[in-house]
């Protein structure tokens, strides 16, 4: 195997294929460091096409390390209302206090020093060195980890493990553009070695596929089972207020606006004929009652008028109950 003819024919598909993302335009280092921190921290369980205008919001309005240092939080949560999990904004935060302290603005080159930033794990600490420093590694995205999971055509359960396919991962070899080839392997997965249906006539590797070879283009993948827990949400709604509290309840919002919610038993949920709602989250799958009710409780909270939710920061999950609960089906 020639692991350099594997990372030039995928750098020559890259420089003619890749997609014109904003975080790629920097103007300086400094910039080049906000502006792959930031987009790797909103590309964490998010799509490119979603990520895409928050980017350019959040730049528009925060533009580097020392502005989103002393940004206002609600400013922040604001900007970020819409893409989940609200934890990666405060990080973001966190981790700007700590880099403006240097003179220069920049991350550090140490996969050691970065895994100490708030929220930065192995993938992101990679990135980060691939991208910025050119350093010859390689993180293990979801469209990395099918391109070698379709080349080298792994359904072995033990290979399937994170820690086997981040050593396996080191088929493709590195570059002396490495942190351009870190980003064409990402695009190769994402544009090309699609989950479904990958176009494998416009693949510079098709040569050195297993899954090509023998025509299996299935992904195993290590079954990730949430557990699952039943609430019964009280939407409390009356002339156009509703009544939100301040949630302590669940780690994903945390401080943020939620209507009352509390656990109930499976025979509860099963059995209620009130409408209902399904919401996936990272760590569990959540069944909820929507428990409409016109009269206003003596409940500690915050009554929200409709009109001028705009200017609070009220979470998706939030509003999809809200929606749920308004509407006539």
């Amino acid at each position: 195997m020639n692991t350099s003819s594997i990372s030039d024919n995928i750098l020559d598909w890259y420089d003619n294929n890749k997609r014109d993302l904003p975080w790629r335009k920097p103007r300086s280092k400094e910039q080049s460091h906000y502006f792959t921190l930031v987009s790797e921290v909103m590309l964490q369980q998010t799509q490119v096409k979603t990520v895409i205008p928050y980017f350019k919001r959040f730049i528009n309005e925060i533009p580097n390390m020392s502005i989103l240092a002393n940004i206002n939080e609600k400013k922040l949560l604001k900007l970020w209302e819409g893409l989940g999990y609200y934890s990666r904004a405060r990080n973001l935060k966190k981790i700007a206090k700590l880099i403006s302290k240097n003179k220069n603005n920049l991350l550090p080159n140490s996969i050691i020093e970065l895994k100490k930033l708030p929220g930065i794990g192995e993938y992101t600490s990679r990135a980060i060195l691939a991208l910025e420093f050119n350093e010859k590694v390689i993180p293990l995205d979801g469209n990395i980890e099918r391109l070698i999971k379709r080349v080298l055509l792994i359904k072995n359960k033990k290979d399937l493990e994170k820690k086997n396919l981040m050593s396996k991962v080191n088929y493709f070899g590195f570059a002396i553009r490495q942190r351009d080839y870190v980003q064409a392997l990402m695009e190769l997965g994402a544009l090309v070695c699609k989950p479904i249906e990958p176009l494998c006539h416009q693949c510079p590797i098709t040569h050195n596929c297993n899954s090509f070879r023998k025509s299996d283009f299935t992904i195993k993948k290590k079954l990730k089972t949430n557990k699952i827990k039943y609430f019964k949400a009280d939407i409390y709604f009356n002339n156009n207020k509703m009544l939100l509290i301040k949630n302590q309840k669940f780690k994903f919002l945390k401080n943020l606006l939620i209507f009352p919610m509390n656990e109930i038993k499976e025979y509860d949920f099963k059995t209620s004929i009130k409408k209902k709602t399904k919401i996936k989250m990272s760590n569990m799958d959540m069944k909820i009652i929507i428990n409409k009710n016109n009269k206003m409780p003596n409940k500690e909270g915050r009554l929200i008028n409709l009109k001028n939710a705009n200017n609070k920061v009220i979470p998706s999950f939030t509003k999809k109950l809200l929606r749920l609960a308004l509407s006539e089906k």
